[in-house]
């Protein structure tokens, strides 16, 4: 969740670093600062709040040198406060660290460091690390050693980046488990760390990503990698395709806003490369596939978080309906704890929008570990879930600032229907015939959603008529029961008003006692096989007072003369209607938390990457 930054070279390292902070704010924070190497000393500005303070600290109290740390920190030991931000100090003041992750054994680490003398100035996990490395450091004189002692002495996932006075002419940064990326940035004759791409993206795309147990020696004019006993890693540098306009919101209030928007292009991004236009087939290399490979997997697991979750749940009907392989949908967060059976000829695959998030990569160390093949939907390049699998998709979205996931839920879903349709015709369970229809209906997808961001002025009126609601129950059925949570999801997350999805076909086994004239139901009831069911669930609804707005196919003639209000979309192949029908739901939820001028792109309580359990 936290965010770190860090610059070694011949610039002003503090705008550096605070401009890296502020591009790294949709991670969620409460708390910032820098430590700046200044003639020797170590001069750190710290704030409980954004970095926008930060930025109004270091005016007042101007702070310059060409070297700098910065972080920012989502509080998990002590409150957010300056007291408990970091950069945190090592007592002797000569050694200064910024740190993601959880200490898991920092109680009794901090009562020996008592016990020697420490005195402990926050009430954080991480001072501890400071403290260690700096002891560390008296008995070696050697600051990589120090750290690596350091590591092997704390339990938990750790990044963390070492700045010092002893040995000026460098940073040290390690990652240790799955407490978010590691990136260094090769520029000219300068360095940068970050724990996430677009902190360091405007000043270079060649960057290189720690793995698990692998510490980095920064320097102005290079780095070098080895694993926590010395012994050398050679580095491999990517060359990143971001552009960093990309990370601006434009004409838009929002970043969520403009994502909605650039739904668009990412999903043609997504078909690009990997839809055969000449054949009408799917190509992608990424999975490492052959026919024999595909013929021989019996089941599919895909687990996923939150928004990513329901993605997946589409992609099992997709999937199953298509390739004919069964598929069980698994939050991430339960998959160790529910011991599944895993073989050589289950896939488990995992998608992630950070790929980074720590009970993700959790369930595919599990997956790795029974023997399974491992395969990922990934956004951010280099990430650690990319690196581990077998095989991988990148959703091809660009980067994603808004916490609230748009861009990066309707890709995965094109992705899946791709790896549906590709696993199918490997297979031998389509046609030719049936694979140019099914591709055909997928090159659709990006004008019907266009299609449906046009109706933005309408559902704007009607999230306005319905701002001051205290609940909403969502509804589907089929492909788009997934679309019925993630839709309430969207409204929970940035608006804070209680909303619930539900399958349709439960609303008799208990949601229907909520229905009244006070509580509206978001119904999903497009022209698709589950429709004449879902125009009884209106009825159903109506006739207990309910105020009813469904998600309908243009056209309709029946939907105006039962709902109260309608999110209109065009007409779309059923199997791909979820990337459309979520259309409205994301603008109808932005639109209600923007009227209520909420912070959209980082609610309360909610970070982008979430690294910690």
């Amino acid at each position: 969740m936290c965010g770190i930054v860090a610059y070694i070279g011949g610039q002003d390292a503090t705008p550096i670093v605070v401009e890296g902070l502020r591009k790294l704010e949709y991670r969620g924070y409460d708390s910032a600062g820098i430590a700046i190497l200044d003639d020797g000393r170590i001069e750190i500005r710290r704030v409980a709040g954004k970095v926008e303070f930060l930025e109004k600290l270091v005016e007042k109290n101007p702070v310059q040198g060409t070297t700098g740390i910065g972080h920012t920190r989502w509080a998990t030991h002590g409150a957010p406060s300056e007291l408990n931000a970091h950069p945190h100090l090592g007592m002797a003041g000569r050694i200064v660290i910024v740190h993601n992750g959880i200490v898991e054994n920092y109680l009794s680490l901090k009562e020996e460091l008592i016990a020697e003398g420490v005195d402990f100035k926050s009430e954080t996990d991480t001072e501890t690390i400071a403290h260690l490395i700096e002891i560390f450091y008296n008995e070696t004189n050697d600051l990589s050693k120090a750290v690596q002692k350091t590591l092997k002495m704390i339990k938990g996932a750790h990044g963390l980046v070492v700045m010092s006075t002893v040995e000026p002419e460098k940073l040290i940064t390690a990652r240790l488990g799955n407490a978010g990326g590691v990136a260094i940035g090769v520029g000219e004759n300068e360095m940068y760390i970050a724990s996430d791409i677009p902190a360091i993206v405007s000043h270079t795309r060649k960057m290189a990503f720690l793995e698990s147990g692998q510490l980095a020696i920064v320097k102005r004019d290079g780095f070098s990698v080895e694993d926590l006993e010395g012994n050398p890693i050679q580095p491999d540098i990517q060359n990143i395709p971001w552009d960093p306009i990309s990370a601006e919101k434009g004409k838009y209030r929002h970043f969520m806003q403009k994502e909605i928007h650039e739904q668009v292009r990412s999903l043609s991004d997504t078909l690009s490369g990997r839809v055969d236009y000449e054949n009408y087939g799917i190509v992608l290399p990424g999975l490492n596939l052959t026919e024999e490979k595909a013929k021989q997997i019996k089941k599919i697991f895909i687990t996923a978080c939150g928004t990513a979750a329901y993605a997946g749940m589409v992609g099992k009907y997709l999937i199953e309906h298509i390739a004919r392989i069964p598929v069980e949908v698994m939050v991430a967060s339960e998959f160790r704890y529910c011991d599944p059976i895993l073989t050589p000829e289950t896939v488990v695959l995992a998608i992630s929008q950070s790929g980074e998030t720590a009970d993700t990569l959790a369930a595919m160390e599990e997956a790795r570990k029974k023997g399974a093949v491992l395969w990922s939907i990934v956004n951010a390049i280099g990430s650690q879930a990319m690196r581990i699998a077998e095989g991988c998709i990148s959703m091809q979205v660009g980067p994603e600032i808004g916490v609230a996931s748009t861009k990066a839920f309707t890709a995965p879903i094109l992705d899946l229907y791709m790896i549906a349709v590709y696993l199918a015709d490997l297979r031998g369970t389509i046609d030719q015939q049936r694979r140019l229809e099914l591709v055909k209906d997928l090159l659709t997808v990006p004008s019907l959603v266009e299609k449906a961001l046009d109706n933005e002025k309408s559902i704007k009126k009607i999230a306005n008529h319905y701002k001051d609601i205290k609940g909403a129950l969502y509804i589907g059925r089929g492909v788009n029961m997934p679309i019925a949570f993630e839709g309430a999801l969207k409204l929970k997350e940035i608006s804070y008003i209680h909303a619930e999805g539900y399958p349709a076909g439960e609303m008799k086994h208990g949601p229907i006692a909520l229905v009244d004239e006070n509580l509206p139901v978001i119904v999903i009831a497009t022209q698709d096989p589950w429709y004449d069911k879902m125009i009884s669930q209106i009825e159903q609804a109506k006739a207990r007072s309910g105020k009813v707005l469904a998600v309908a196919t243009e056209g309709d003639e029946l939907i105006p003369t039962i709902a109260d209000e309608i999110f209109w979309i065009p007409k779309t192949p059923w199997l791909l209607s979820p990337v459309v029908t979520i259309i409205p739901l994301q603008l109808f939820a932005y639109h209600i938390a923007a009227y209520h001028g909420l912070d959209v792109d980082q609610p309360r309580n909610l970070a982008k990457s979430v690294t910690v359990e």
